[in-house]
């Protein structure tokens, strides 16, 4: 009877011990199927979140791209546009899942408000795309199409449609914890009833619950704050039990796309400040500019002043003066008038030179042209300087490809331009000093140099040289304007003017005419 009783509690004790071994195994099972559940409402959850940020950073950096320009944020924007269709395949992957583990009607709606969502995302991009391609310079709080995809597609439909996914996705994710909660509940009370049959094995199972539970909590819980005080280089170890190794994953793959997100706002912050640093460097350089010009505008006006004055001071004496005579002769008179006739002479070509910059730097400088031989215009110009140079040679070296060469050129102009470049010539180089002028063509362009074997001009004059009012110390005469006409001359017939200049050995102008063939 002593043995049957022992066998009987033997027996008795081993289905007890069975039973909370098989409901222990079944309640472990469904604890990890709600975790799992739990994990991927709430990765889902996050997941909706990061889009949500990632979405709105990348629609400011679209806006920024239609206010800085169109190639200002184009390698952000498509990271932005990659990390959202990541996101969204992510989502969908999760949802499909927890369709599958929860069934349609707990989870109604989630994956087709999620192809909604990713088709909103992409029309509002589009929408960008085509305000960025049809952009006329209409201020943009005054565009409507703007207006409407910013307060309509963006601050209404988009906001809404991921407020209903993180509400819809919270709303699961309550449902699971509740489902969890009515579980656990379950099991307490299963607990307590196993308990008034076998305390002793239900205390050591808690015992080793606690044991085997308490450790990766600890490690969860520490490693979380750590986290969340923004250490992100923060890892959970992976040794933990295989119920805590999605969330041991997920959690570290939070931290490591924080610690990303930090990485790139610290480099934008750097990018940025660099930027403004630019910028301002800029800034201070055309400053600098502005005060150079201005500094050489009063010049000028004080320039123009005196070359004003001086003709106009001359006119009023010669009148005052012949005219406080009582009685003068005829040969008075006519002198008086000759003087007269030579400063009006003066100051009516001195105004024709800045109404000729003037005109040139509103591209209103007409020119009549008509097709005539470049170098039997040049054989001209050269005679005429020689005559009027006798102790000068002038010599002129015409390329035998170019002896034929018609253009259509300004003749008066164009004479204007060598005439400008022959008295730089014979003024900034010894009067017995030879001058070459030479017609040569260069690709599609008729080239004429002019070669003087002066004193040269010095590094720091010779990028100013084509500058208005731009005179050199030792050399005060004039306005300093010659220079700056015949560039607006040649640029008006669509050529240029380059300067090559070393000092004691001479200055080489170079005058590129283009040649159009008809």
């Amino acid at each position: 009877m002593y043995k049957r009783k022992i066998y009987l509690f033997g027996i008795t004790s081993g289905l007890i011990m069975m039973i909370a071994l098989c409901c222990t195994a079944v309640s472990a099972y469904l604890t990890q199927i709600n975790l799992e559940q739990s994990n991927t409402g709430q990765t889902l959850l996050a997941e909706h979140q990061k889009l949500s940020s990632i979405s709105y950073r990348m629609f400011k950096q679209l806006t920024d791209e239609l206010i800085f320009g169109e190639s200002a944020n184009q390698a952000i924007i498509r990271n932005k546009q990659a990390l959202i269709a990541q996101s969204l395949d992510k989502i969908r992957r999760l949802e499909l899942q927890q369709r599958q583990a929860l069934g349609s009607k707990m989870t109604a709606g989630s994956i087709e408000d999620t192809d909604e969502l990713a088709g909103l995302i992409d029309a509002i991009i589009s929408e960008f795309k085509a305000i960025t391609a049809t952009y006329n310079n209409t201020p943009l709080d005054q565009q409507n199409r703007l207006q409407t995809l910013l307060e309509v597609k963006i601050d209404n439909e988009f906001r809404e449609a991921i407020n209903a996914a993180v509400v819809r996705q919270g709303n699961v994710v309550s449902a699971i914890n509740a489902k969890i909660e009515t579980l656990n509940t379950a099991i307490v009370w299963f607990a307590v009833g196993v308990a008034l049959f076998a305390m002793p094995c239900i205390i050591l199972a808690c015992y080793w619950l606690f044991n085997q539970l308490y450790q990766p909590l600890t490690i969860i819980n520490n490693g979380t704050k750590a986290i969340a005080a923004g250490d992100y280089h923060q890892r959970l170890p992976e040794t933990l039990d295989t119920e805590f190794s999605q969330l041991v994953s997920s959690l570290n793959l939070l931290a490591s796309r924080l610690a990303d997100h930090e990485m790139q706002a610290e480099h934008s912050r750097k990018q940025l400040e660099f930027e403004v640093e630019q910028r301002t460097r800029e800034i201070k350089q055309v400053n600098e500019q502005l005060t150079r010009v201005d500094s050489r505008r009063r010049q000028f006006l004080a320039d123009v002043s005196h070359e004003l004055r001086t003709p106009l001071t001359i006119i009023r004496g010669e009148a005052q003066v012949t005219l406080r005579q009582s009685s003068a002769s005829e040969d008075v008179y006519r002198e008086t008038l000759d003087s007269i006739l030579l400063q009006a002479v003066n100051l009516s070509e001195l105004v024709d030179d800045l109404l000729l910059l003037a005109r040139a730097e509103l591209s209103q400088l007409k020119l009549d042209t008509s097709r005539q031989p470049l170098g039997d215009f040049l054989q001209n110009q050269v005679s005429q300087w020689q005559r009027l140079h006798e102790d000068r040679q002038f010599t002129l070296d015409i390329d035998g490809s170019t002896e034929a060469l018609q253009l259509k050129f300004d003749q008066q102009r164009l004479k204007q331009v060598v005439a400008i470049m022959l008295d730089n010539a014979c003024k900034y180089s010894a009067p017995q000093s030879p001058i070459n002028v030479s017609l040569k063509q260069v690709d599609s362009s008729a080239c004429i140099e002019i070669k003087d074997f002066g004193e040269g001009i010095s590094p720091a004059d010779i990028n100013h040289i084509f500058e208005r009012f731009v005179r050199f110390k030792h050399k005060s005469e004039g306005l300093g304007l010659g220079l700056a006409i015949a560039k607006a001359i040649i640029e008006a017939h669509g050529g240029e003017i380059q300067v090559n200049s070393t000092q004691g050995e001479g200055t080489l102008f170079q005058i590129y005419l283009p040649m159009d063939v008809e």
